[in-house]
């Protein structure tokens, strides 16, 4: 397998049940999954965040208001690697349940990856909500 197939394995496999976990309420696999080493930030679609402490915060806030997912889908527009670094470009279809409310979204996404000690880890996220 070549780093890429590895780098497609790796954001099916681990970051997708990272994410369904996030929207049903647990953040302590997505943030297993992000960088322990600065810099790291989100600008979010609700929230931002800047370093591990606003990020701790962040995940914690988001794990707090998820619940009940019944479905999350990322639908893979481009993503490359290039050395230890790599990026995913993509749609988020979300439905579930948002401070006890049921919704159903889409988010255009963009994250950044790192490869640290032979693992990827996030390093960034950008996400808004797609109008179209």
């Amino acid at each position: 397998m070549t780093d890429r197939d590895d780098f497609l394995v790796w954001v099916s496999t681990a970051l997708y049940q990272a994410e369904l976990a996030l929207h049903n309420g647990d953040p302590a696999p997505r943030r297993a999954l992000w960088s322990r080493r600065e810099p790291v930030t989100v600008l979010g679609a609700w929230h931002s965040a800047h370093g591990q402490a606003e990020l701790d915060g962040l995940f914690t806030a988001l794990g707090n208001s998820f619940s009940e997912c019944t479905s999350y889908v990322f639908e893979l527009q481009a993503y490359d690697v290039v050395g230890d670094m790599a990026y995913t470009a993509g749609l988020e279809h979300t439905s579930a349940s948002v401070d006890g409310e049921p919704r159903t979204y889409t988010l255009r996404a963009t994250q950044v990856y790192r490869r640290e000690g032979g693992a990827w880890r996030v390093v960034h996220r950008h996400a808004d909500t797609a109008t179209r």
